[in-house]
């Protein structure tokens, strides 16, 4: 009877392992998934400021160089894209690539006018710029640090087989340049 009650207890003791291991491999996943989202929304406050400063800078430009038109209006008219994208990361990724590009050409067009160069109100909405790109970036390193700890976890075996299971699908990894890498210097001549 003794070793009856043994042979018993053995499948019901590997069956509450095994739930136990698919709880916590659940519950990682899930902390995972989290992690993503938070790091995402690191990612998007840094985002909205720049948007902020995107038409200060627009403002300033036209005003040495109206003539400009049609770059500025493309970085207008991508901002408000921007802005109006809550798709995947893939897809906002793509169009803060195409909003970096602009932004680019628009600070190439500044190099042809010293006057807005030399602007006090220009440089320190470039230092913001570049402030803003600096910290867009360190958010982007933290949140594809966690999609990938995330996709790690999803990918391997055996915590693969869990995933699976409950529909833990891939995230994205937020792959964007920054707009502008270094402060303005001011040379008097």
């Amino acid at each position: 009877m003794h070793e009856l009650s043994i042979l018993a207890i053995v499948p019901i003791a590997a069956l509450l392992i095994l739930a136990l291991w698919v709880i916590l491999q659940y519950n990682g996943l899930v902390s995972l998934r989290n992690h993503i989202r938070e790091s995402w929304s690191n990612i998007d406050t840094e985002l909205k400021r720049r948007y902020e400063l995107i038409p200060n800078l627009v403002q300033t430009v036209k005003g040495y160089a109206a003539h400009e038109r049609e770059v500025l209006e493309r970085v207008t008219e991508l901002r408000a894209r921007c802005v109006a994208q809550t798709g995947p990361v893939v897809d906002q990724a793509r169009e803060e690539r195409e909003l970096v590009g602009a932004i680019q050409r628009l600070l190439a067009v500044v190099e042809n006018y010293p006057d807005l160069k030399a602007d006090g109100h220009f440089l320190e909405l470039q230092r913001e710029l570049v402030n803003t790109e600096d910290r867009i970036q360190a958010a982007r390193r933290f949140y594809n640090g966690n999609v990938r700890d995330y996709s790690n976890r999803r990918e391997t075996f055996p915590s693969n087989l869990v995933a699976s299971a409950f529909g833990f699908g891939p995230e994205g990894f937020f792959e964007v340049e920054p707009a502008v890498t270094q402060a303005p210097t001011v040379t008097l001549n």
